[in-house]
């Protein structure tokens, strides 16, 4: 058996910066930290916080007046901001500043007077977080069926954004769909689908082609970790997302010659590292490390906690 080890795979720059301020605010602050939503849509980083004493919540009111309360990758609305001023809470804002991109553009347009078509999926913590910036100016869609059924004048002021982790070809089939009916419709100045989720898309693309089997690590609630399993198991046929090494599925790889492994952009690279162990013991495999695209970006830590750290 031969393992192709994609690259790039795992954590992005968003994702290493959320988990970077976590950690340091735990040891600036101790772990008595409260997080709004899922720092990233990962199990095994969410249990390891949790494990150290972080709690996890879905609603601001179930943070003590006067907590540290960190907000996840994904981004909040301005009204769960409100309610955190109103708890007097401290706050570190540990959103992607690619997603902050996509904010600051629906106010833009927003305030220029567009109605904002915004392609994403419904009920997802970035998409709420977009959505929540301009309520009245925003309608979700997910698929070209769905701008079929919008029913703005096809001279309307729209605009049109994305969700960053979505599917590249499909966010283009919608994006392509709504130029059909809205020729004038306004789009961002440079894409909102990130430079991670486009680079490992690729490299599932181009690698699952000679794969019989692809493997993502990734959580079942991570949109990126999804879309690459769903290309992986549109070119190989067969395409797994696990959350770690318990979850391989050892039977489908008898018989098998060539495993692409690669992982969602929340995914941690011990997990990989299991798994890759865990086929090489087994079943005698290779690795063969394959570079699609390299990687260079970083963000720096929130300038609240920045601010923090220098006065510590």
């Amino acid at each position: 058996m031969k393992i192709l080890l994609a690259n790039p795979r795992g954590f992005c720059a968003g994702v290493n910066m959320a988990i970077e301020c976590l950690d340091q605010a735990i040891r600036m602050f101790g772990s008595k930290i409260y997080v709004y939503h899922e720092i990233v849509h990962n199990k095994y980083v969410v249990e390891r916080f949790t494990k150290q004493g972080v709690k996890f919540v879905n609603a601001i009111e179930d943070v003590p007046t006067g907590s540290i309360l960190l907000y996840s990758a994904h981004g909040i609305s301005p009204e769960i901001r409100r309610q955190s001023r109103e708890r007097n809470l401290q706050t570190i804002d540990a959103t992607c500043p690619l997603v902050t991109k996509v904010h600051l553009e629906a106010i833009r347009f927003a305030q220029d007077g567009y109605h904002i078509v915004l392609i994403g999926h419904e009920g997802h913590d970035e998409v709420i977080g977009t959505m929540g910036e301009a309520p009245e100016s925003i309608t979700l869609v997910e698929t070209p069926d769905e701008v079929d059924q919008l029913s703005f004048a096809t001279d309307a002021k729209i605009a049109y954004l994305t969700q960053t982790t979505l599917s590249v070809s499909e966010a283009y089939a919608v994006i392509e769909r709504l130029r059909q009916r809205y020729p004038e419709i306004a789009s961002p100045p440079k894409e909102d689908i990130c430079y991670a989720t486009t680079n490992r898309q690729e490299a599932v693309a181009t690698l699952a082609k000679t794969a019989d089997v692809v493997i993502v690590l990734g959580s079942q609630n991570s949109s990126n970790s999804q879309r690459l399993r769903e290309i992986g198991q549109s070119i190989s046929g067969r395409a797994y997302l696990i959350d770690g090494v318990h979850e391989l599925p050892l039977g489908e790889f008898t018989g098998s010659e060539t495993v692409l492994i690669t992982a969602g952009a929340s995914a941690p690279e011990v997990v990989v590292e299991e798994c890759v162990d865990t086929l090489v013991a087994r079943f005698g495999a290779e690795v063969e490390h394959v570079i699609v695209r390299e990687e260079h970006v970083h963000f720096p830590l929130p300038k609240e906690l920045r601010v923090l750290q220098a006065a510590t």
